[in-house]
């Protein structure tokens, strides 16, 4: 579905799709841009895949090479073989997949989930960084801030899938009504058109999972670990994309984190809350650039 209201071809927000075997898993993974062009990895957020971020990295591929992988367990990547899927493991992953397949350090721009495992990955192994881009940064625990009680309702929904005969379970995570309510209750653009490609992005890409214990074990670790736990640890240029009514975060807790990087700019976006990705993709391409350069 070609978005209306940003009048992207289709085939650009495909790109070109890869694949490389990393940590053991077929990890699929898409360009956009001239790979002469300094190298960008964006590493989207839970439930969703490359196309999520496909639009930022249209947008930021006249300058850069961007490059997309979809995680593993989402998308069209398997799973990691005999491990649980925590923060540790995505962040293996995410190490090794810059240090087999690009083999050169990049400039990591992580959305959402993404901005733990970004984070965490570049706490790990910062020569494979030169700089971050955090979008909606994580910077409070889900069970603590103000969407716990939806938090524990969604940790029991994907509970109750892994314990579900199999075929009955993944049903019942790919829920079209699950997915179009969380989807009505992130969004706060008023454009029908834009309402509408959103909706049909979720309806389309949000069920895309390998495993349910997989699935489980993401979202459990996405309620469990927060980017600000690990931001002090940085030691790479760092930027905060914070919009102004996330769900997932306060100005108040984003503050705090920005506080505690060593060097570190914080950018709010206002009248948008955690589809940055999807709501205002060309101002947060602009970011991130002006990031690079600067």
């Amino acid at each position: 579905m070609t978005p209306p209201f940003e009048n992207v071809p289709d085939t650009i927000l495909r790109g070109a799709e890869h694949s490389a075997v990393v940590l053991g898993t077929q990890t699929h993974y898409w360009i956009y841009g001239d790979t002469c062009n300094p190298l960008v990895v964006l590493v989207h957020g839970f439930r969703g895949d490359h196309h999520g971020l496909a639009l930022i990295g249209q947008y930021l591929s006249d300058d850069f090479c961007v490059i997309i992988p979809d995680l593993p367990g989402f998308g069209r990547t398997s799973s990691v073989s005999d491990a649980q899927h925590n923060l540790s493991t995505y962040a293996a992953w995410l190490n090794a997949f810059v240090e087999t397949v690009i083999e050169d350090s990049v400039v990591l721009v992580g959305h959402s989930f993404g901005s733990i495992v970004s984070t965490y990955a570049a706490v790990v192994r910062p020569e494979n960084f030169t700089r971050v881009s955090l979008i909606n940064p994580i910077s409070e625990p889900a069970l603590e801030g103000s969407q716990k009680l939806v938090s524990r309702l969604a940790s029991a929904y994907y509970s109750v899938g892994t314990k579900l005969p199999e075929k009955l379970g993944f049903l019942w995570l790919t829920s079209k009504i699950v997915t179009r309510a969380s989807s009505e209750f992130m969004m706060r653009t008023t454009s029908p058109e834009l309402r509408a490609f959103i909706n049909g992005q979720h309806d389309a890409y949000f069920g895309a999972f390998s495993s349910r214990q997989a699935l489980l074990d993401a979202y459990e670790t996405s309620i469990s670990e927060t980017a600000a736990y690990y931001a002090p640890a940085l030691q790479t240029p760092t930027q905060m994309i914070v919009a102004e009514d996330d769900d997932l975060g306060t100005l108040k807790t984003a503050t705090a984190m920005r506080d505690s990087i060593a060097t570190v700019r914080m950018d709010v976006i206002e009248q948008v809350g955690h589809l940055v990705h999807y709501e205002t993709p060309r101002h947060a391409a602009q970011l991130i650039k002006e990031f690079i350069e600067d």
